[in-house]
């Protein structure tokens, strides 16, 4: 391996992961999520209510907000007020539409999940922690609705599957997963890639950073994140006491 990195792991080998459920007193599902030195802390809340587009057509929505605390990088960033950055807007748009691809609407009802993800520290991937610490609280969000009568246990879950995603790169050439902030800024190519718990791709955001990257290559990350994201999903259900395929 020409790529040293910086915690000693392996190519393949993801940082330390972990999921503090009830995080918060009053979110329906609230969780904490580590990926090494990245903390994210994921809020999902219920609306009562549905965006204009969906009114009186019987299903719901979800919509996520993602915000990076001052005080989360060296150096301190400035808190975004009146308008988000582009970086920002992104990370959040993608968090919405990867847990989006795991609800069933309908069975949802006319209501709306909003996930705050605001990241508390960061060192590279807080967007897909963001997105699998998200499934976490969401989950939690959903079986807080049961708990609460507002969901008919004999229609079946809104919740169809898992969702979870991993960062990838090159790096010197090396292929490697979960890149930490050091890595990611030396990386050469840069990727994020969702999936689900059935193995299918949801999103994959891939980008040169400095060389172009070959069709060899690429299937190499695609499968040194699959892996990586079978870990997370594993990891998600030991968090929820579930069992795969639920």
């Amino acid at each position: 391996m020409s790529w040293q990195r910086p915690d000693g792991r392996t190519p393949a080998q993801l940082r330390s992961v972990s999921f503090e459920r009830h995080f918060t007193r009053y979110a329906p599902g609230s969780v904490l999520v580590k990926f090494g030195h990245t903390h994210v802390l994921c809020n999902a809340s219920v609306a009562e209510e549905v965006p204009p587009f969906l009114r009186d057509k019987g299903q719901g929505w979800l919509t996520a907000e993602y915000r990076m605390l001052p005080g989360a990088t060296q150096p301190r960033q400035p808190r975004e007020l009146m308008k988000l950055s582009g970086r920002t807007a992104e990370i959040q748009r993608l968090i919405g539409r990867s847990l989006r691809t795991v609800l069933d609407f309908q069975k949802l009802g006319s209501r709306t999940i909003i996930l705050d993800a605001d990241v508390l520290q960061a060192d590279g991937g807080t967007r897909t922690a963001a997105i699998t610490g998200g499934y976490v609280a969401l989950h939690d969000a959903i079986t807080w609705l049961y708990k609460q009568g507002l969901l008919d246990p004999a229609q079946g879950s809104p919740l169809r599957q898992q969702v979870a995603a991993l960062s990838v790169g090159i790096v010197q050439g090396e292929v490697i997963a979960d890149l930490c902030y050091e890595e990611d800024s030396q990386a050469e190519v840069d990727m994020n890639i969702v999936m689900n718990e059935q193995g299918s791709f949801i999103e994959i955001q891939g980008t040169a950073e400095q060389t172009c990257f070959s069709r060899p290559q690429l299937m190499q990350m695609l499968d040194i994140a699959q892996s990586g994201i079978q870990e997370l999903l594993q990891a998600q259900r030991q968090a929820l006491y579930l069992s795969p395929l639920h």
